[in-house]
């Protein structure tokens, strides 16, 4: 089942006798799954399991949901934000999706935008974490998607939300898409509300509300995932307006197909047709093929878009004789930066006042 189609089953919005009766043997599964999360953050609140500090403060960013939620442009973002001011910086991963001696799709996406910091992806999160500090003499590690991951200790917890699907439909995975229940947001000293321009003023409130119930001492951001330009795959760049208002066939193997869709809007385009594959898809020679006669088969188009994940997996700068483009995005804090900066200089002193 792929996410679309898990999507549309565990919101509802697949109706119809088949639908309810998977509903119900998801729902089944999700109580031994909510109790073993339980009983597993319950051993690390208790110290019966104890998280594993290393010698540099640790930056954590992940997410409360399956699926994508934009941690890739908030990890970014905090690397930038961490050069831009000296520190030596790493990023480390479990290198979900990548096999030994190849980076996954992220870590790729990551390498094109911040080709100076180092990425070490590691099933074992803390050997990774001090592999940076050996290797790289990282001063300050930022851990890609480990909000779960509590087996090393961390300095800050950043959640984000996506406002497209903010509480995974209420229900733990895999009736829902929580990953944990919504009360683990209590760890988390920072949460982002992610494609936050995507809903209206009173939802940003409503769903604002429900996290300060839950964790009340988080740091509240509202961003936005901005265009800012295509992307070729030899690293060409395009300004945005020379696709304004051309028809393109877009396609992603991304966690939310959703998503995607709203950033396009945001480019100014307009789209012919769309194809969603899995999260972490590897592009075989048949996807290609099949994605020759799409393309020819929707007629007038005049370029194919994917996402940045995408397009580092492929070899491709046209399919079906269209040119082939990325759509560059970065991440933009419209609400609790300036907060969210001291928050960060505060933890990090000890690392900004040796410089």
């Amino acid at each position: 089942m792929d996410a679309a189609t898990f999507q549309a089953l565990v919101s509802g919005e697949r109706r119809g006798f088949d639908a309810a009766l998977m509903r119900s043997i998801l729902s089944a599964a999700e109580i031994p799954y909510s109790l073993g999360v339980h009983w597993r953050n319950r051993c690390f609140d208790t110290g019966r399991f104890r998280a594993q500090a290393v010698e540099v403060p640790v930056l954590s960013v992940g997410n409360l949901t399956l699926g994508g939620t934009g941690k890739t442009p908030m990890v970014a973002w905090l690397a930038r934000w961490l050069n831009d001011r000296g520190a030596r910086v790493a990023i480390v991963s479990r290198g979900y999706g990548g096999g030994p001696g190849r980076l996954n799709d992220e870590a790729l996406e990551l390498q094109q935008r911040l080709p100076g910091v180092p990425h070490i992806q590691n099933r074992d999160r803390v050997a990774g974490a001090r592999q940076a500090i050996a290797e790289h003499r990282a001063e300050v590690l930022v851990l890609d998607d480990a909000f779960q991951h509590r087996r090393i200790a961390r300095d800050l917890d950043i959640v984000l939300i996506d406002a497209l699907a903010p509480f995974g439909y209420e229900r733990v995975f895999p009736r829902g898409m929580l990953r944990e229940p919504q009360r683990g947001l209590s760890r988390a000293q920072v949460v982002a509300l992610s494609r936050a321009d995507a809903v209206d003023a009173a939802m940003r409130q409503e769903i604002r509300q429900r996290v300060e119930a839950i964790a009340p001492q988080a740091i509240w951001l509202e961003t936005t995932h901005a265009p800012l330009h295509w992307r070729s795959v030899k690293g060409a760049t395009v300004a945005l307006p020379q696709l304004a208002d051309t028809a393109v066939a877009a396609f992603c193997g991304i966690g939310n197909p959703q998503g995607f869709r709203h950033t396009l809007d945001l480019a100014g385009v307009r789209l012919a047709g769309e194809r969603a594959f899995p999260d972490h898809h590897h592009f075989t020679d048949q996807d290609m093929h099949t994605l020759d006669g799409w393309v020819r088969g929707l007629g007038a188009v005049d370029a194919v878009v994917c996402t940045q994940k995408d397009l580092v997996k492929l070899n491709r700068s046209h399919i079906a004789d269209r040119p082939l483009y990325a759509l560059a995005i970065g991440l933009e804090i419209f609400h609790g930066q300036e907060a969210f900066e001291q928050e960060l200089q505060e933890r990090l002193a000890g690392v900004f006042d040796v410089k």
